[in-house]
């Protein structure tokens, strides 16, 4: 008799675990539906998602113009970099880096060539004055060229930090969002007869909405920043690399004895 009711009661159970397992069988609880998260939360999750959601929004804003100004920054510093090895003088170079205005190497070049008119024209006009020129000489032409490598450095930086403080800190905000829901969804237990966790999942869920959306805000911001980062050490390394170089151009051909 114990072992029909064993068999019996397996029977059953492996029923249910068919019925379960079809594909078209219908859920046991309500579907996850994120906008129903989103709305259906307190007023403080609310505004962290509304804050993490600018955030977001505007990391991908600046992630659009800031691949664009450095895929411009790269394509004419390379070609500014042919132009000045190909190019027989100064002159031709400096005409040609009229329209390069997006790459740092030519505007540093221009800072260090205008500076060297200027010492050369003074050299000129004044031959008293000559072993002060010289002596004075390149420490100008360096002083003029990271001046302007200094102001470019700080042009191809901009909105890099709006995208280090976003990975950093949507994370915690994030987090402040859920757990001021779940401290919520439990005070809220106070008020119902029941003390079951169906009682407080639905509040759980929304709060946990605000982690899941502070990490969407946070991932692609440190991806995007570090992808900048190294496309703006390469750029500052081909700058210095070409000052050094046009700094003994310079010392060799235009500020020698």
């Amino acid at each position: 008799m114990s072992a029909l009711v064993v068999d019996v009661v397996m029977s059953g159970l492996g029923e249910m675990a068919t019925q379960a397992a079809l594909p078209g069988a219908p859920a046991s609880g309500p579907q996850m539906d994120l906008l129903h998260l989103f709305w259906g939360s307190g007023l403080v999750v609310r505004l962290v998602l509304f804050t993490l959601v600018g955030f977001s929004v505007g990391c991908w804003g600046i992630a659009l113009a800031k691949s664009r100004e450095m895929r411009r920054a790269q394509k004419q510093t390379a070609k500014f970099i042919d132009i000045f090895w190909e190019a027989k003088n100064l002159g031709t170079i400096q005409a040609a880096s009229v329209d390069l205005k997006d790459s740092p190497v030519a505007q540093v070049f221009r800072a260090g060539y205008q500076e060297l008119q200027r010492m050369t024209k003074s050299k000129r006009a004044s031959a008293e004055d000559e072993a002060e020129v010289e002596f004075g000489g390149v420490e100008n032409v360096q002083r003029a060229m990271q001046r302007v490598r200094i102001q470019e450095l700080t042009r191809l930086e901009r909105g890099l930090t709006f995208l280090a403080t976003t990975s950093s800190t949507a994370p915690f905000i994030g987090l402040f969002g859920t757990v001021w829901g779940i401290m919520t969804a439990f005070m809220g237990l106070s008020t119902t007869t029941s003390s079951s966790i169906q009682a407080v999942a639905p509040g759980i869920a929304e709060a946990l909405i605000a982690t899941a959306v502070g990490l969407a805000a946070a991932i692609p911001a440190v991806v995007m920043y570090n992808r900048f980062a190294r496309q703006l050490r390469v750029l500052i390394a081909e700058v210095d690399t070409f000052a050094s170089e046009f700094l003994n151009i310079a010392e060799r051909h235009f500020l020698k004895k």
